[in-house]
Protein backbone atom coordinates (compact mmCIF):
# COMPACT_ATOMS: atom_id res chain seq x y z
CA UNK A 1 0.00 0.00 0.00
CA UNK A 2 1.26 3.50 -0.85
CA UNK A 3 2.67 5.36 2.15
CA UNK A 4 0.70 8.48 3.10
CA UNK A 5 2.89 11.60 2.79
CA UNK A 6 2.24 14.52 5.16
CA UNK A 7 3.74 18.03 5.11
CA UNK A 8 3.75 19.68 8.55
CA UNK A 9 4.53 23.41 8.55
CA UNK A 10 5.09 25.19 11.89
CA UNK A 11 7.64 27.77 13.03
CA UNK A 12 8.08 25.68 16.21
CA UNK A 13 8.47 22.41 14.35
CA UNK A 14 11.25 21.16 16.69
CA UNK A 15 8.79 21.21 19.59
CA UNK A 16 6.50 18.91 17.61
CA UNK A 17 9.13 16.17 17.21
CA UNK A 18 7.27 13.74 19.55
CA UNK A 19 4.13 14.07 17.39
CA UNK A 20 6.12 13.51 14.21
CA UNK A 21 7.78 10.38 15.65
CA UNK A 22 4.33 9.13 16.68
CA UNK A 23 3.06 9.49 13.10
CA UNK A 24 6.15 7.86 11.63
CA UNK A 25 5.70 4.89 13.97
CA UNK A 26 2.14 4.63 12.61
CA UNK A 27 3.59 4.29 9.10
CA UNK A 28 3.20 7.86 7.79
CA UNK A 29 5.93 9.69 5.86
CA UNK A 30 6.23 13.16 7.43
CA UNK A 31 8.10 16.07 5.80
CA UNK A 32 8.53 19.29 7.80
CA UNK A 33 8.86 23.01 7.05
CA UNK A 34 9.37 25.87 9.51
CA UNK A 35 7.88 28.70 7.43
CA UNK A 36 5.42 29.45 4.65
CA UNK A 37 8.04 30.02 1.92
CA UNK A 38 9.60 26.60 2.47
CA UNK A 39 6.16 24.96 2.52
CA UNK A 40 5.21 26.55 -0.80
CA UNK A 41 8.49 25.42 -2.38
CA UNK A 42 7.95 21.85 -1.16
CA UNK A 43 4.36 21.79 -2.44
CA UNK A 44 5.59 23.05 -5.83
CA UNK A 45 8.09 20.22 -6.23
CA UNK A 46 6.54 17.29 -4.35
CA UNK A 47 3.18 15.59 -3.85
CA UNK A 48 1.56 15.33 -0.43
CA UNK A 49 -1.61 13.58 0.68
CA UNK A 50 -2.24 16.00 3.58
CA UNK A 51 -0.80 19.28 4.86
CA UNK A 52 -0.78 20.47 8.49
CA UNK A 53 -0.34 24.26 8.52
CA UNK A 54 0.22 26.53 11.52
CA UNK A 55 -1.86 29.69 11.22
CA UNK A 56 0.31 31.98 13.38
CA UNK A 57 3.81 32.07 11.85
CA UNK A 58 6.23 35.02 11.54
CA UNK A 59 6.65 36.31 8.03
CA UNK A 60 4.05 34.74 5.77
CA UNK A 61 1.01 33.80 7.86
CA UNK A 62 -0.76 30.49 7.66
CA UNK A 63 -3.69 32.01 5.75
CA UNK A 64 -1.34 33.62 3.20
CA UNK A 65 0.54 30.33 2.82
CA UNK A 66 -2.77 28.51 2.38
CA UNK A 67 -3.71 30.79 -0.52
CA UNK A 68 -0.48 29.96 -2.38
CA UNK A 69 -0.81 26.23 -1.64
CA UNK A 70 -4.36 26.16 -3.04
CA UNK A 71 -3.16 27.88 -6.22
CA UNK A 72 -0.64 25.09 -6.76
CA UNK A 73 -2.43 22.02 -5.37
CA UNK A 74 -6.13 22.89 -5.07
CA UNK A 75 -7.29 19.39 -4.16
CA UNK A 76 -4.72 18.58 -1.46
CA UNK A 77 -6.48 18.71 1.95
CA UNK A 78 -5.04 21.29 4.37
CA UNK A 79 -5.58 21.15 8.14
CA UNK A 80 -5.12 24.53 9.84
CA UNK A 81 -3.62 24.50 13.34
CA UNK A 82 -4.13 27.66 15.37
CA UNK A 83 -3.77 29.03 18.90
CA UNK A 84 -6.63 31.46 18.24
CA UNK A 85 -10.33 30.69 18.27
CA UNK A 86 -11.24 34.10 16.86
CA UNK A 87 -14.31 33.80 14.66
CA UNK A 88 -13.01 35.89 11.74
CA UNK A 89 -9.86 33.76 11.42
CA UNK A 90 -11.90 30.57 11.43
CA UNK A 91 -14.35 31.93 8.87
CA UNK A 92 -11.53 33.02 6.56
CA UNK A 93 -9.79 29.65 6.86
CA UNK A 94 -13.02 27.71 6.21
CA UNK A 95 -13.84 30.05 3.31
CA UNK A 96 -10.45 29.19 1.85
CA UNK A 97 -11.56 25.56 1.78
CA UNK A 98 -9.51 24.03 4.56
CA UNK A 99 -10.33 20.40 5.21
CA UNK A 100 -10.21 20.69 9.01
CA UNK A 101 -8.80 22.83 11.82
CA UNK A 102 -7.24 22.01 15.20
CA UNK A 103 -6.71 24.24 18.26
CA UNK A 104 -3.33 24.19 19.97
CA UNK A 105 -2.10 22.41 21.97
CA UNK A 106 -2.87 19.39 19.80
CA UNK A 107 -2.46 15.81 20.99
CA UNK A 108 -1.55 12.70 18.97
CA UNK A 109 -5.12 11.33 19.00
CA UNK A 110 -6.49 14.58 17.50
CA UNK A 111 -3.86 14.46 14.76
CA UNK A 112 -4.56 10.80 13.96
CA UNK A 113 -8.30 11.43 13.85
CA UNK A 114 -7.81 14.33 11.43
CA UNK A 115 -5.68 12.14 9.17
CA UNK A 116 -8.33 9.41 9.25
CA UNK A 117 -11.04 11.94 8.38
CA UNK A 118 -9.16 13.35 5.43
CA UNK A 119 -7.17 10.43 4.06
CA UNK A 120 -9.09 7.30 5.03
CA UNK A 121 -12.50 8.96 4.94
CA UNK A 122 -13.63 7.49 1.60
CA UNK A 123 -12.31 4.01 2.41
CA UNK A 124 -13.89 3.98 5.88
CA UNK A 125 -17.23 5.23 4.57
CA UNK A 126 -17.11 2.69 1.74
CA UNK A 127 -16.43 -0.20 4.10
CA UNK A 128 -19.14 0.97 6.50
CA UNK A 129 -21.66 1.38 3.66
CA UNK A 130 -21.03 -2.15 2.40
CA UNK A 131 -21.25 -3.55 5.93
CA UNK A 132 -24.51 -1.71 6.64
CA UNK A 133 -26.09 -2.81 3.37
CA UNK A 134 -25.07 -6.40 4.00
CA UNK A 135 -26.70 -6.31 7.42
CA UNK A 136 -29.87 -4.79 5.88
CA UNK A 137 -30.00 -7.16 2.91
CA UNK A 138 -32.00 -9.80 4.77
CA UNK A 139 -34.35 -7.24 6.34
CA UNK A 140 -35.13 -5.78 2.90
CA UNK A 141 -35.80 -9.29 1.59
CA UNK A 142 -38.29 -9.93 4.40
CA UNK A 143 -39.94 -6.57 3.75
CA UNK A 144 -40.32 -7.52 0.07
CA UNK A 145 -42.07 -10.75 1.06
CA UNK A 146 -44.41 -9.05 3.52
CA UNK A 147 -45.36 -5.89 1.55
CA UNK A 148 -49.13 -6.03 1.07
CA UNK A 149 -50.16 -2.36 0.70
CA UNK A 150 -49.04 0.52 -1.48
CA UNK A 151 -47.67 2.36 1.57
CA UNK A 152 -45.50 -0.65 2.42
CA UNK A 153 -44.16 -0.69 -1.14
CA UNK A 154 -43.44 3.03 -0.85
CA UNK A 155 -41.40 2.43 2.30
CA UNK A 156 -39.49 -0.38 0.62
CA UNK A 157 -38.80 1.70 -2.49
CA UNK A 158 -37.50 4.56 -0.34
CA UNK A 159 -35.08 2.16 1.37
CA UNK A 160 -33.90 0.73 -1.94
CA UNK A 161 -33.36 4.23 -3.34
CA UNK A 162 -31.35 5.18 -0.25
CA UNK A 163 -29.05 2.17 -0.66
CA UNK A 164 -28.75 2.68 -4.41
CA UNK A 165 -27.49 6.22 -3.90
CA UNK A 166 -25.18 5.14 -1.05
CA UNK A 167 -23.65 2.24 -2.98
CA UNK A 168 -23.23 4.46 -6.04
CA UNK A 169 -20.32 6.14 -4.22
CA UNK A 170 -18.66 2.74 -3.71
CA UNK A 171 -16.18 1.24 -6.17
CA UNK A 172 -17.19 -2.33 -5.21
CA UNK A 173 -18.95 -3.43 -8.40
CA UNK A 174 -19.74 -6.82 -6.85
CA UNK A 175 -21.91 -5.22 -4.18
CA UNK A 176 -23.64 -3.07 -6.82
CA UNK A 177 -24.47 -6.25 -8.71
CA UNK A 178 -25.97 -7.79 -5.55
CA UNK A 179 -28.08 -4.66 -5.06
CA UNK A 180 -29.19 -4.67 -8.70
CA UNK A 181 -30.45 -8.24 -8.32
CA UNK A 182 -32.31 -7.36 -5.12
CA UNK A 183 -33.93 -4.33 -6.73
CA UNK A 184 -35.02 -6.46 -9.69
CA UNK A 185 -36.54 -8.97 -7.26
CA UNK A 186 -38.37 -6.11 -5.56
CA UNK A 187 -39.75 -4.91 -8.89
CA UNK A 188 -40.96 -8.43 -9.63
CA UNK A 189 -42.78 -8.41 -6.31
CA UNK A 190 -44.22 -4.97 -7.01
CA UNK A 191 -45.53 -6.17 -10.37
CA UNK A 192 -47.34 -9.04 -8.61
CA UNK A 193 -48.82 -6.52 -6.17
CA UNK A 194 -50.10 -4.27 -8.98
CA UNK A 195 -51.54 -7.18 -10.98
CA UNK A 196 -53.39 -8.35 -7.88
CA UNK A 197 -54.69 -4.97 -6.70
CA UNK A 198 -54.79 -2.36 -9.48
CA UNK A 199 -58.21 -3.22 -10.88
CA UNK A 200 -59.78 -3.33 -7.39
CA UNK A 201 -58.76 0.31 -6.74
CA UNK A 202 -61.43 1.43 -9.21
CA UNK A 203 -64.31 -0.36 -7.56
CA UNK A 204 -66.84 1.66 -5.60
CA UNK A 205 -65.77 2.19 -2.00
CA UNK A 206 -62.37 0.56 -2.36
CA UNK A 207 -59.36 1.84 -0.45
CA UNK A 208 -56.73 3.06 -2.92
CA UNK A 209 -53.57 5.16 -2.74
CA UNK A 210 -53.28 8.76 -3.83
CA UNK A 211 -53.34 8.60 -7.64
CA UNK A 212 -52.90 10.99 -10.56
CA UNK A 213 -56.51 12.29 -10.85
CA UNK A 214 -56.65 13.25 -7.16
CA UNK A 215 -53.51 15.37 -6.81
CA UNK A 216 -55.17 18.77 -7.14
CA UNK A 217 -58.37 17.88 -5.30
CA UNK A 218 -56.71 16.22 -2.31
CA UNK A 219 -53.35 17.99 -2.05
CA UNK A 220 -53.31 21.40 -3.77
CA UNK A 221 -56.83 22.82 -3.61
CA UNK A 222 -56.81 22.68 0.24
CA UNK A 223 -53.68 24.88 0.30
CA UNK A 224 -55.27 27.39 -2.07
CA UNK A 225 -58.47 27.35 0.00
CA UNK A 226 -56.40 28.62 2.94
CA UNK A 227 -55.46 31.70 0.92
CA UNK A 228 -51.87 30.69 0.16
CA UNK A 229 -50.23 31.24 -3.21
CA UNK A 230 -48.92 28.06 -4.82
CA UNK A 231 -46.33 27.28 -7.50
CA UNK A 232 -46.60 23.78 -8.96
CA UNK A 233 -43.44 22.63 -10.74
CA UNK A 234 -44.33 19.46 -12.63
CA UNK A 235 -41.15 17.87 -14.00
CA UNK A 236 -42.08 15.30 -16.62
CA UNK A 237 -40.48 11.86 -16.17
CA UNK A 238 -39.04 12.75 -12.73
CA UNK A 239 -38.11 9.86 -10.46
CA UNK A 240 -37.76 9.69 -6.69
CA UNK A 241 -33.99 9.08 -6.89
CA UNK A 242 -33.62 12.25 -8.97
CA UNK A 243 -35.57 14.18 -6.35
CA UNK A 244 -33.23 12.92 -3.58
CA UNK A 245 -30.26 14.22 -5.58
CA UNK A 246 -31.58 17.74 -6.11
CA UNK A 247 -33.13 18.04 -2.64
CA UNK A 248 -29.88 19.20 -0.94
CA UNK A 249 -29.65 22.06 -3.45
CA UNK A 250 -33.21 23.14 -2.74
CA UNK A 251 -32.71 22.83 1.04
CA UNK A 252 -30.74 26.10 0.98
CA UNK A 253 -33.90 27.92 -0.07
CA UNK A 254 -36.93 25.81 0.88
CA UNK A 255 -37.81 23.44 3.70
CA UNK A 256 -39.53 20.18 2.79
CA UNK A 257 -42.87 20.11 4.61
CA UNK A 258 -44.11 16.85 3.14
CA UNK A 259 -42.34 14.22 1.06
CA UNK A 260 -45.06 11.99 -0.30
CA UNK A 261 -44.85 9.27 -2.94
CA UNK A 262 -48.04 8.73 -4.90
CA UNK A 263 -49.13 6.23 -7.56
CA UNK A 264 -49.17 7.05 -11.25
CA UNK A 265 -52.05 5.55 -13.19
CA UNK A 266 -51.47 3.05 -15.99
CA UNK A 267 -50.26 3.58 -18.61
CA UNK A 268 -47.41 5.49 -16.94
CA UNK A 269 -47.19 7.74 -19.99
CA UNK A 270 -47.61 11.49 -20.35
CA UNK A 271 -50.70 11.24 -22.54
CA UNK A 272 -52.56 9.36 -19.82
CA UNK A 273 -51.03 10.30 -16.47
CA UNK A 274 -50.55 14.03 -17.00
CA UNK A 275 -53.94 14.59 -18.61
CA UNK A 276 -55.44 12.74 -15.63
CA UNK A 277 -53.66 15.13 -13.23
CA UNK A 278 -54.93 18.27 -14.95
CA UNK A 279 -58.43 16.98 -15.62
CA UNK A 280 -58.85 15.40 -12.19
CA UNK A 281 -60.34 12.48 -14.11
CA UNK A 282 -59.27 9.11 -15.45
CA UNK A 283 -58.72 8.98 -19.23
CA UNK A 284 -62.04 7.19 -19.84
CA UNK A 285 -63.94 10.08 -18.19
CA UNK A 286 -61.87 12.68 -20.05
CA UNK A 287 -62.81 11.01 -23.33
CA UNK A 288 -66.51 11.01 -22.38
CA UNK A 289 -66.79 14.47 -20.75
CA UNK A 290 -64.22 16.38 -22.84
CA UNK A 291 -63.86 14.55 -26.17
CA UNK A 292 -62.49 17.72 -27.77
CA UNK A 293 -59.45 17.48 -25.46
CA UNK A 294 -58.70 13.76 -25.75
CA UNK A 295 -56.85 11.95 -28.54
CA UNK A 296 -56.35 8.20 -28.63
CA UNK A 297 -52.92 6.70 -29.33
CA UNK A 298 -53.71 6.17 -33.01
CA UNK A 299 -55.04 9.72 -33.53
CA UNK A 300 -52.86 12.38 -35.14
CA UNK A 301 -51.81 15.45 -33.14
CA UNK A 302 -50.31 16.40 -29.78
CA UNK A 303 -51.77 14.37 -26.95
CA UNK A 304 -51.12 16.94 -24.17
CA UNK A 305 -52.00 20.22 -25.85
CA UNK A 306 -55.08 20.97 -23.73
CA UNK A 307 -53.81 20.73 -20.15
CA UNK A 308 -54.74 24.29 -19.20
CA UNK A 309 -58.26 23.78 -20.57
CA UNK A 310 -58.62 20.48 -18.68
CA UNK A 311 -57.47 22.13 -15.46
CA UNK A 312 -59.91 25.02 -15.91
CA UNK A 313 -62.70 22.46 -16.34
CA UNK A 314 -61.56 20.66 -13.18
CA UNK A 315 -61.70 23.89 -11.18
CA UNK A 316 -65.20 24.62 -12.40
CA UNK A 317 -66.31 21.09 -11.55
CA UNK A 318 -65.19 21.60 -7.95
CA UNK A 319 -66.53 25.15 -7.72
CA UNK A 320 -63.08 26.79 -7.57
CA UNK A 321 -62.28 30.19 -9.01
CA UNK A 322 -58.55 30.64 -8.54
CA UNK A 323 -56.61 32.94 -10.82
CA UNK A 324 -54.02 30.64 -12.39
CA UNK A 325 -51.24 30.65 -14.93
CA UNK A 326 -50.00 27.69 -16.95
CA UNK A 327 -46.75 27.38 -18.89
CA UNK A 328 -45.11 24.42 -20.61
CA UNK A 329 -41.33 24.79 -20.72
CA UNK A 330 -39.45 22.77 -23.32
CA UNK A 331 -36.67 25.23 -24.19
CA UNK A 332 -34.11 27.30 -22.28
CA UNK A 333 -35.48 30.58 -23.60
CA UNK A 334 -39.01 29.75 -22.47
CA UNK A 335 -37.68 29.03 -18.97
CA UNK A 336 -35.73 32.29 -18.91
CA UNK A 337 -38.84 34.24 -19.95
CA UNK A 338 -40.78 32.70 -17.06
CA UNK A 339 -38.07 33.89 -14.63
CA UNK A 340 -38.16 37.38 -16.16
CA UNK A 341 -41.95 37.43 -15.81
CA UNK A 342 -41.95 36.44 -12.14
CA UNK A 343 -43.55 39.70 -10.89
CA UNK A 344 -46.61 39.07 -13.07
CA UNK A 345 -46.81 35.41 -12.06
CA UNK A 346 -46.95 36.40 -8.41
CA UNK A 347 -50.31 38.07 -9.09
CA UNK A 348 -51.82 34.60 -9.65
CA UNK A 349 -53.17 32.40 -6.88
CA UNK A 350 -51.70 29.39 -8.63
CA UNK A 351 -48.95 28.93 -11.19
CA UNK A 352 -48.40 25.62 -12.96
CA UNK A 353 -45.09 25.15 -14.75
CA UNK A 354 -44.53 21.93 -16.71
CA UNK A 355 -40.87 21.14 -17.35
CA UNK A 356 -40.16 18.65 -20.14
CA UNK A 357 -36.35 18.50 -19.88
CA UNK A 358 -35.93 15.07 -18.25
CA UNK A 359 -38.43 13.50 -20.64
CA UNK A 360 -36.51 15.05 -23.55
CA UNK A 361 -33.25 13.73 -22.05
CA UNK A 362 -34.55 10.16 -21.89
CA UNK A 363 -35.74 10.34 -25.52
CA UNK A 364 -32.48 11.95 -26.66
CA UNK A 365 -30.55 9.20 -24.91
CA UNK A 366 -32.41 6.66 -27.04
CA UNK A 367 -31.95 8.53 -30.30
CA UNK A 368 -28.49 10.12 -29.96
CA UNK A 369 -25.33 8.07 -29.51
CA UNK A 370 -23.50 10.91 -27.76
CA UNK A 371 -26.21 11.27 -25.08
CA UNK A 372 -26.28 7.49 -24.66
CA UNK A 373 -22.54 7.59 -23.97
CA UNK A 374 -22.93 10.43 -21.48
CA UNK A 375 -25.74 8.64 -19.64
CA UNK A 376 -24.56 5.08 -20.04
CA UNK A 377 -26.03 3.85 -16.72
CA UNK A 378 -28.32 4.90 -13.88
CA UNK A 379 -25.63 6.88 -12.05
CA UNK A 380 -24.68 8.82 -15.19
CA UNK A 381 -28.35 9.46 -15.98
CA UNK A 382 -28.81 10.93 -12.50
CA UNK A 383 -25.64 12.97 -12.92
CA UNK A 384 -26.96 14.60 -16.10
CA UNK A 385 -30.18 15.42 -14.26
CA UNK A 386 -28.44 17.25 -11.42
CA UNK A 387 -26.07 19.02 -13.83
CA UNK A 388 -29.06 20.31 -15.78
CA UNK A 389 -30.90 21.36 -12.63
CA UNK A 390 -27.96 23.35 -11.20
CA UNK A 391 -27.80 25.52 -14.31
CA UNK A 392 -31.49 25.62 -15.23
CA UNK A 393 -34.00 28.49 -15.14
CA UNK A 394 -36.01 26.19 -12.86
CA UNK A 395 -33.36 26.46 -10.12
CA UNK A 396 -33.11 30.22 -10.73
CA UNK A 397 -36.87 30.45 -10.25
CA UNK A 398 -36.71 28.49 -6.98
CA UNK A 399 -34.04 30.87 -5.65
CA UNK A 400 -36.24 33.87 -6.46
CA UNK A 401 -39.35 32.29 -4.95
CA UNK A 402 -37.50 31.81 -1.65
CA UNK A 403 -38.09 35.49 -0.85
CA UNK A 404 -41.80 35.27 -1.71
CA UNK A 405 -44.58 34.01 0.52
CA UNK A 406 -45.51 31.01 -1.62
CA UNK A 407 -45.91 27.29 -1.24
CA UNK A 408 -43.87 25.25 -3.69
CA UNK A 409 -44.99 21.88 -5.04
CA UNK A 410 -42.51 19.70 -6.95
CA UNK A 411 -44.02 16.64 -8.58
CA UNK A 412 -44.25 14.62 -11.77
CA UNK A 413 -46.65 12.58 -13.88
CA UNK A 414 -44.62 9.34 -14.06
CA UNK A 415 -41.09 7.98 -13.79
CA UNK A 416 -38.96 5.91 -16.12
CA UNK A 417 -37.13 2.57 -16.10
CA UNK A 418 -34.06 1.28 -17.92
CA UNK A 419 -35.24 -1.60 -20.07
CA UNK A 420 -33.20 -4.74 -20.74
CA UNK A 421 -35.40 -7.68 -21.69
CA UNK A 422 -37.39 -7.80 -24.98
CA UNK A 423 -40.87 -9.39 -25.08
CA UNK A 424 -42.36 -10.30 -28.47
CA UNK A 425 -45.77 -8.90 -29.34
CA UNK A 426 -47.69 -8.75 -32.63
CA UNK A 427 -50.26 -6.10 -33.50
CA UNK A 428 -51.90 -4.49 -36.51
CA UNK A 429 -50.95 -1.12 -37.99
CA UNK A 430 -53.22 0.75 -35.53
CA UNK A 431 -51.48 -0.69 -32.44
CA UNK A 432 -49.86 1.97 -30.24
CA UNK A 433 -46.09 2.32 -30.60
CA UNK A 434 -44.99 2.73 -26.95
CA UNK A 435 -42.41 0.17 -25.81
CA UNK A 436 -43.87 -0.28 -22.31
CA UNK A 437 -47.56 -0.62 -23.17
CA UNK A 438 -49.69 -1.38 -26.20
CA UNK A 439 -53.35 -0.98 -26.97
CA UNK A 440 -55.09 -2.29 -30.05
CA UNK A 441 -57.50 -4.85 -31.41
CA UNK A 442 -55.64 -7.99 -32.38
CA UNK A 443 -52.70 -8.11 -30.01
CA UNK A 444 -50.84 -11.39 -29.99
CA UNK A 445 -48.56 -12.04 -26.99
CA UNK A 446 -47.69 -14.46 -24.20
CA UNK A 447 -50.08 -13.53 -21.35
CA UNK A 448 -47.52 -14.69 -18.77
CA UNK A 449 -45.06 -12.04 -19.95
CA UNK A 450 -47.34 -8.98 -19.66
CA UNK A 451 -50.11 -7.52 -17.52
CA UNK A 452 -53.20 -7.64 -19.72
CA UNK A 453 -56.40 -5.63 -19.35
CA UNK A 454 -59.05 -7.00 -21.69
CA UNK A 455 -61.82 -4.77 -20.33
CA UNK A 456 -60.30 -1.27 -20.21
CA UNK A 457 -63.43 0.34 -18.75
CA UNK A 458 -62.78 -1.54 -15.48
CA UNK A 459 -59.67 0.58 -14.94
CA UNK A 460 -61.24 3.66 -16.56
CA UNK A 461 -59.23 3.59 -19.77
CA UNK A 462 -60.73 4.56 -23.14
CA UNK A 463 -60.78 2.28 -26.15
CA UNK A 464 -60.76 3.32 -29.77
CA UNK A 465 -62.64 0.16 -30.82
CA UNK A 466 -65.01 -2.24 -29.10
CA UNK A 467 -62.33 -4.98 -29.00
CA UNK A 468 -59.45 -2.75 -27.83
CA UNK A 469 -57.34 -4.20 -25.01
CA UNK A 470 -54.22 -3.03 -23.20
CA UNK A 471 -51.03 -4.84 -22.27
CA UNK A 472 -48.23 -3.54 -20.04
CA UNK A 473 -44.55 -4.48 -19.87
CA UNK A 474 -43.29 -5.36 -16.40
CA UNK A 475 -40.08 -4.74 -14.44
CA UNK A 476 -37.35 -4.01 -17.04
CA UNK A 477 -39.04 -5.65 -20.06
CA UNK A 478 -39.91 -3.88 -23.29
CA UNK A 479 -42.30 -4.86 -26.07
CA UNK A 480 -40.70 -5.67 -29.43
CA UNK A 481 -42.17 -6.59 -32.82
CA UNK A 482 -40.93 -9.78 -34.55
CA UNK A 483 -40.10 -7.97 -37.80
CA UNK A 484 -36.55 -6.54 -37.70
CA UNK A 485 -36.43 -8.03 -34.22
CA UNK A 486 -32.65 -7.99 -33.70
CA UNK A 487 -32.28 -4.42 -34.91
CA UNK A 488 -35.20 -3.32 -32.77
CA UNK A 489 -33.84 -5.05 -29.66
CA UNK A 490 -30.30 -3.72 -30.07
CA UNK A 491 -31.59 -0.18 -30.63
CA UNK A 492 -33.85 -0.02 -27.59
CA UNK A 493 -32.10 -2.27 -25.08
CA UNK A 494 -30.61 -0.30 -22.16
CA UNK A 495 -32.74 2.80 -22.92
CA UNK A 496 -35.00 4.60 -20.46
CA UNK A 497 -38.69 4.06 -21.19
CA UNK A 498 -42.03 4.59 -19.46
CA UNK A 499 -45.62 3.42 -19.80
CA UNK A 500 -45.46 0.11 -17.94
CA UNK A 501 -45.21 -1.32 -14.42
CA UNK A 502 -42.19 -0.76 -12.20
CA UNK A 503 -41.52 1.01 -8.93
CA UNK A 504 -39.54 3.66 -10.81
CA UNK A 505 -42.47 4.49 -13.11
CA UNK A 506 -45.38 4.22 -10.67
CA UNK A 507 -44.06 5.29 -7.23
CA UNK A 508 -43.32 8.96 -7.82
CA UNK A 509 -42.67 12.11 -5.76
CA UNK A 510 -45.10 14.75 -4.61
CA UNK A 511 -43.18 17.29 -2.50
CA UNK A 512 -44.57 20.27 -0.56
CA UNK A 513 -42.07 22.98 0.40
CA UNK A 514 -42.11 26.30 2.22
CA UNK A 515 -39.53 29.13 2.00
CA UNK A 516 -36.78 29.08 4.61
CA UNK A 517 -37.15 31.77 7.25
Amino acid sequence: MKKVRILWTDDEIDLLRPHILFLEEKGFDVVTASNGDDAIELVSSEDFDLIFLDENMPGMSGLQTLEHIKEKKATTPVVMITKSEEEDIMEEAIGSKIADYLIKPVNPKQILLSIKKNIDNKRLISEKTISNYQSNFGKIGLQMSDAATFDEWVELYQKLTYWELELEQNPDSGMKEVFSMQKSDANTGFVRFIKKNYESWFREGSKKPLMSPNLFKDEIFPILDQGEKVFVLLIDNFRYDQWKLIQPLIDDYFTTETEKLYCSILPTATQYARNAIFAGLMPYEIDKLHPQYWLNDSDEGGKNNNEAELFDAQMKRFGKNYKFGYEKISHLKTGEKVVENISNLLNNDLNILVYNYIDMLSHARTEMEMIRELANDEAAYRSLTISWFKHSPLFSLIKILKSQNVKLIITTDHGTVRVQNPIKVIGDKNTSTNLRYKNGRNLNYNPKEVYEIREPHKVHLPKANITTSYIFAMNNDFLAYPNKYNYYVNYYKNTFQHGGISMEEMIIPFIKLKPNA
